[in-house]
């Protein structure tokens, strides 16, 4: 399957370098002038007066590790087409680092510091010019090439006897909505007993990404003479199911799920849907109506060479 090449990652990382190299540059620069501690969160009060702070040493520590995460996330995941994302979240965020220790410098007291609104807007600015460069050097990296899959007119077709049965299944999951989905719910008791009650309403937001968050977190995905159908492993409901009358062919390709879905999970996009819970290797069923669904899934080749001969079979009753 395509992967993300050298180049790319770097072109991924290189972004929160830079940003990286501003935020301890402009402290060194500064450190003497600003205030221990620094004040870091603004409320809505006072016309943004702060509400929250830390330390000059932690601050510095904190916006490394926030930057090098974010950049060790987006090597995990970049794909050419997004790599526009990742220097815009490089923007974004460096320029608020950046922009905070100038609003608390020479304060003689950090809580009479007043971070403005406008900086958020400067700092959307500063993810768009970034996100310019971003997407200008994807076009440095070369396009990846796709074999052509089993579902292509000459591609191989599962061998099976005029009597013989068959059939295949194949569990997958995703650890990062597993991790998410069971945060969400250990949340909800939390949030029950130590939030305040007016505030005790956010257990319902744990619920709502909890519980079909966990329910996508591992789906089973099989292949009979009865189609395609692809149900969470824990659970019968809910289920997507293409039958095999409207099931024309079936090919394996790498799938994108930013640029050709717009993220992950159940996804109805324009032309097809689809169940992405990581990139690469997809099953992709084009159905009579000419949509597509997609779902990615470890040895989708057996799956799409089983899917064909079904149908080769179903026309020759």
């Amino acid at each position: 399957m395509n992967r993300a090449t050298p180049r790319l990652r770097v072109l991924a990382a290189l972004p929160f370098v830079l940003a990286l190299g501003a935020h301890l540059l402009v402290l060194a620069l500064w450190y003497d002038r600003l205030p221990d501690p620094l004040a870091t969160h603004f409320g809505p009060e006072g016309g943004g007066r702060a509400d929250g702070f830390t330390g000059r040493a932690a601050y510095a520590f904190v916006g490394t590790a926030l930057l090098l995460a974010a950049a060790v996330g987006w090597n995990l995941f970049v794909r050419r087409t997004a790599l526009w994302g990742a220097w815009a979240t490089a923007g974004f965020t460096g320029t608020l680092l950046v922009l905070i220790p100038r609003d608390n410098l020479d304060a003689a007291d950090a809580a009479e510091v007043v971070s403005p609104l406008a900086n958020l807007a400067v700092a959307a600015a500063g993810a768009a010019v970034l996100a310019l460069a971003g997407l200008a050097l994807s076009r440095t990296v070369p396009e990846p090439e796709t074999p052509p899959g089993p579902g292509a007119p000459d591609g191989p077709r599962l061998p099976l006897g005029p009597g013989e049965v068959a059939g295949w299944s194949r569990a997958t999951g995703s650890r990062p909505f597993t991790v998410l989905a069971v945060l969400a719910l250990a949340a909800v008791p939390v949030t029950l007993l130590l939030a305040p009650w007016p505030e005790a309403w956010l257990a319902l937001l744990g619920l709502a990404v909890g519980v079909p968050g966990l329910a996508l977190a591992r789906v089973r995905v099989t292949v009979d003479r009865r189609g395609l159908t692809v149900r969470p492993a824990l659970v019968p409901r809910p289920r997507v199911h293409v039958p095999l009358d409207e099931v024309t062919a079936a090919t394996v390709r790498d799938v994108d799920p930013v640029a050709e879905f717009g993220g992950w999970g159940y996804r109805v996009w324009p032309g097809r849907t689809g169940v992405v819970l990581r990139s690469g290797e997809a099953l992709v069923v084009r159905r009579d109506s000419g949509r597509e669904f997609a779902v990615t899934v470890s040895d989708a080749h057996t799956a799409a060479a089983l899917l064909n001969t079904l149908v080769e079979r179903r026309g020759r009753l």
